[in-house]
């Protein structure tokens, strides 16, 4: 649709990585406020969701890669190349939540309660990457005559009635957004925030995964589904022990 967002001179500004910047800028910025009103040192939960940014981006962008192996296959420089377009979350928030054990650790902070304030911090940075992806043409739906469709690209340019998988994917993100800021005052425990809003995004996802045009299969396998079905199982499993830990009952 958009794939430069605009040209002054010889510089030329990407729409992905543009609005993924300015997802982090206000995610980071809301994460903070909300460590703030949580009581917990703002200033270490900054830190953490600084340095957590770098192994997020990592993870999302290898874990990209590796499932469109074919498209890198031929151009290793690609897998790198800022202008390109193209992340997973779930490989992000793996490698981020693996990374943040030891940090958060060494900064004195709640395993819980840090990613419950950092779940606003990550839903706002997805709202505005799938814009980006919007933009861009990457993770576009597939086509349809559908009353709902849109008119819109792919990453290759092909303008056709899609399914606009990319919105969809961002106003679900808004509506877990709400949920856990209605859920806040009411958290039973540390991370109950983060698990709820990880299986909500899950079920979500493997819901919507089937209105993309392009998805990776492995042996029939719909890789995308089943890391999220994987996501969705360890949420869960991880929200009924911390509840029943906390004294909660089924």
């Amino acid at each position: 649709m958009r794939p430069v967002l605009l040209t002054w001179r010889s510089v030329r500004l990407h729409s992905y990585p543009a609005l993924l910047y300015l997802g982090m800028v206000f995610g980071i910025a809301t994460g903070d406020y909300v460590a703030n009103v949580a009581g917990l040192n703002s200033a270490r939960v900054l830190v953490a969701m600084i340095l957590l940014t770098i192994p997020g981006l990592v993870g999302a962008r290898l874990l990209f890669v590796a499932t469109n192996w074919e498209l890198y296959r031929h151009d290793h420089g690609g897998i790198w190349r800022r202008s390109e377009g193209g992340a997973a979350m779930q490989g992000g928030l793996l490698l981020a939540v693996v990374v943040s054990v030891p940090l958060l650790g060494s900064l004195g902070l709640s395993f819980g309660a840090f990613w419950d304030v950092a779940t606003f911090a990550a839903l706002i940075q997805l709202v505005f990457a799938r814009v980006g992806c919007l933009l861009h043409g990457c993770c576009a739906g597939r086509a349809t005559e559908g009353r709902f469709a849109l008119r819109l690209p792919d990453h290759r340019g092909i303008w056709q009635r899609r399914v606009p998988s990319q919105l969809l994917e961002a106003g679900w993100a808004v509506l877990i957004l709400v949920g856990a800021a209605a859920l806040w005052a009411e958290r039973p425990f540390p991370g109950a925030v983060f698990l709820a809003s990880l299986t909500a995004y899950v079920l979500g996802r493997v819901a919507l995964e089937p209105l993309r045009e392009a998805r990776t299969r492995i042996g029939g396998m719909d890789v995308q589904r089943a890391l999220a079905a994987a996501f969705g199982v360890l949420a869960v499993g991880g929200l009924l022990i911390a509840w029943l830990g906390s004294g909660g009952s089924l």
